[in-house]
């Protein structure tokens, strides 16, 4: 007989919910089942997907991000012939995360990553000018492109004179994209506030930021973790602007930045650890890793999600450690695991 209602130990719905039924219907599942009398008890703790903000697809294996636990990633600069093979608007293909992307890494002339050996092919688009900067975007809109991506990497190479920069972001916006911007070495983080980008692909490393930068930046952009990458001087330096903006009422996305070295295929302990030591606090960090409201997903119904074996832990540490148990379970699958609760999902 078809699963029609599911027990889980724990739920996220932007609080814990202690035991907790859920209803299968038109392949979505909802809140809504007695969890004392439920065709399946499926155990651990369900959440909606989880999402990295940072990611490499052309330097990562995307279904093992998928199988780590991943649901949903922000691709943060490819070439347009690799993302031309990803789902379309972000739509649910079996065993692959869902992706949003920006297409290319746009750049000035001459500009980082365009001398790097690690960026693939086509995967930089450079600008000359600000009259190049209409072109640019455009080809990034046209190839599905869900927000633009820029580098203002002063520490590797040149990056876009104001006018440039300026044109571009507003050439972004005029359709209708928001900009997240790398930006590396001195003044730069300064630059992408005062030019309007929308979102910072890093927090900031190479320098302490002023509190007035700080405090402003809190007000109007939105920034990618992605601490763990760092070690030494550079990740204090990062957590504690991270620290600083979160303190102000700065939004944090997690992110990581896949592809950039030997990270783990799933969330990060490092990463979660690090988001802690800023300051944020576990509800927190699940909002950042976590695409929208948590109770309105769960109630317009999940096709899929994140399931962790067991519940949450007190320990900080064992909490970050228990959030690398995940998994991505697909509605569809749950008739094919009536053991889960004996043998844990295939």
């Amino acid at each position: 007989m078809p699963t029609r209602t599911v027990a889980a130990d724990e739920a996220w719905l932007g609080r814990w919910t202690g035991p907790i039924g859920f209803t299968l219907d038109g392949g979505r599942m909802r809140p809504g089942a007695s969890g004392g009398d439920t065709d399946l008890h499926l155990g651990g703790t369900v959440f909606p997907g989880f999402r990295d903000a940072h990611v490499h697809l052309e330097l990562v294996d995307a279904r093992a991000l998928f199988a780590g636990g991943l649901e949903e990633v922000y691709d943060l600069g490819a070439g347009l012939d690799a993302v031309a093979t990803w789902p379309p608007d972000g739509a649910p293909v079996e065993g692959m995360p869902r992706v949003r992307f920006a297409g290319q890494f746009l750049t000035a002339a001459g500009g980082y990553p365009s001398d790097r050996a690690w960026a693939p092919a086509g995967s930089v688009r450079e600008i000359g000018s600000a009259e190049e900067a209409a072109a640019a975007v455009r080809e990034q809109v046209c190839a599905g492109s869900a927000f633009v991506k820029i580098t203002l990497n002063a520490a590797a190479g040149p990056v876009f004179d104001d006018d440039t920069l300026t044109a571009v972001v507003s050439a972004a916006h005029a359709a209708s994209r928001g900009v997240i911007a790398h930006a590396e070495g001195p003044g730069q983080a300064a630059r992408a506030l005062a030019a309007g980008v929308d979102v910072l692909a890093h927090t900031p490393w190479t320098e302490a930021l002023a509190d007035s930068v700080i405090d402003t930046a809190a007000r109007s952009m939105l920034w990618i973790s992605t601490l763990a990458i760092h070690r030494g001087p550079e990740l204090d330096v990062a957590v504690d602007n991270l620290r600083r903006f979160h303190a102000a009422g700065g939004r944090v996305r997690y992110g990581t930045d896949l592809g950039n070295g030997d990270l783990p295929e799933g969330p990060n302990p490092a990463e979660v650890r690090s988001l802690l030591a800023a300051g944020l606090g576990r509800a927190e960090i699940l909002d950042a890793m976590i695409d929208g409201d948590a109770a309105a997903r769960f109630a317009a119904g999940l096709q899929r999600f994140t399931w962790i074996p067991g519940t949450p832990p007190t320990a900080d540490d064992d909490f970050a450690d228990w959030l690398a148990g995940a998994r991505i379970v697909a509605v569809s699958d749950l008739d094919l695991a009536p053991d889960i609760e004996r043998g844990g999902m295939p």
